[in-house]
Parts: structure tokens; sequence; C-alpha cells
């Protein structure tokens, strides 16, 4: 949502999209009521079927995509000896082959116009591991292989891939860690503080946009000092 509503006030248009309907549909009332363009579609980005319709629709609202942010994720957490094999494929099959999917689409349309953004949403364990998210740390790892592989591929047709490594984020999923675990998680934070959505969101704009013209295959992490 702050991605969203951050690119949508420096002017684009935004096109969201997600799994659950309702979820999509009242991101787009919320951002809409502030005076954003908003368009939303629900479908599944592991699914070539509902990527090709969901770039078609952003084609006929918006004439197209420029702007590419590959953020959809999930988590299946389990230490590796318990992990069940949907469990792994799920999160592969969301995390790493929607974005693979995603940006063919959208690569297709800014090959032909020269130009382009594509920004991956990894993760902090896509560097460092995790236990117990064996599939959550390799699908991020993955995004960061893929990110600097289009890169080179694309960088003659004015494209740029990055990719934004997020420590740990406050969010409502991270609001309801116990007290024990969220000491011990800002502990290993020079900062002392949980990052929030829009320190992410500043990332995505300023990669975006003309002044982030010239960088293309990089990693950025916004993890308070974590990986220092």
């Amino acid at each position: 949502m702050a991605i969203a509503r951050s690119l949508g006030e420096a002017g684009a248009n935004v096109m969201i999209s997600d799994i659950m309907a309702d979820a999509a549909a009242k991101a787009q009332d919320d951002l809409m009521q502030q005076g954003l363009n908003v368009a939303w579609f629900a479908g599944d980005v592991s699914r070539a079927e509902d990527v090709n319709q969901l770039f078609a629709s952003a084609e006929e609202k918006f004439g197209g995509v420029d702007i590419l942010v590959n953020n959809a994720g999930i988590t299946r957490d389990a230490l590796l000896l318990r992990m069940e094999e949907h469990d792994w494929d799920m999160v592969m099959a969301v995390n790493l082959k929607g974005a693979f999917l995603c940006s063919k689409a959208a690569a297709r349309r800014m090959m032909k116009n020269r130009f382009g953004r594509i920004i991956n949403i990894s993760s902090v364990v896509g560097v460092m591991g995790n236990a117990g998210q064996a599939n959550y740390s390799a699908s991020k790892a993955g995004l960061i292989g893929l990110t600097k592989s289009l890169a080179k591929e694309f960088a003659g047709r004015n494209i740029t891939v990055n990719a934004i490594a997020p420590g740990f984020i406050a969010t409502e999923m991270t609001a309801n860690l116990p007290k024990e675990a969220l000491e011990k998680y800002l502990e290993a934070i020079p900062l002392g503080r949980p990052g929030t959505p829009a320190d992410v969101a500043g990332v995505v704009k300023f990669l975006a946009g003309d002044e982030a013209g010239y960088i293309t295959g990089q990693v950025i992490h916004v993890d308070g000092g974590m990986l220092m």
C-alpha cells in the first residue's frame, strides 16, 4: 500500500494486483479517496494466464506498464525436516515465478519503448538466510539473481532492474510477534528500530525516477544496518 501510494503521489497511474479481490478493491478505494489514479486486478501472479490478463488490463486502462514493482510474497515457515513439499513449491511459485512472469510480460512493452523500471522486493534473509525459512530465503535469493541477470539483458534498451532487500519492517504481521522475539530482532539492528513501509516505498520511488537512471543490477538494503 505504501509503495502504491508513493508512486501515485509522484504522478504515476497505479495498477494494483492481488489474489484477494476484496483486498485489491479496498486498496483502490483508499487510494482513490486520496485523489490518486488507481485500478485493480484480482489474479494469481504464479499463473501465466492471470499475468497476461493483468497486463492486458493495464494496457487497456493506462496504455501499458513503464514501472513494475514485483512485491507479491507469501511465507510458509517451517524447519527443513518438517517443511512440506507443497509449502516449498507455493512460496517459490508466488515469490519467484511470479516475478519472472510479470517481468517477462512487462519487458515486451518496455523494450519497444526503450524505457522501463523493474524493481524486485527481495529480503535481508535472501542474503543472510534464516532458520525455519529455507523456502522464503531461497525465493528471495532467487530474486537477487533474477535482478542481476535481467539488468544485463535489458540495459541496452534503457531498462533498469534493481532489487530492494528490506530488513525487519513493522507491519500487521510483525505486530503480533512476542515481546521477546521483537527484542531479539531489535538487538540486531544498529539503528535500534524496525523499518516502516514508508522506508521501503521511498527507495522504490527513487529507483523508479529519473534520478536513478544510471543505477541497475543493484541490491539496496533497507535494514537499519543489520548487514553492515
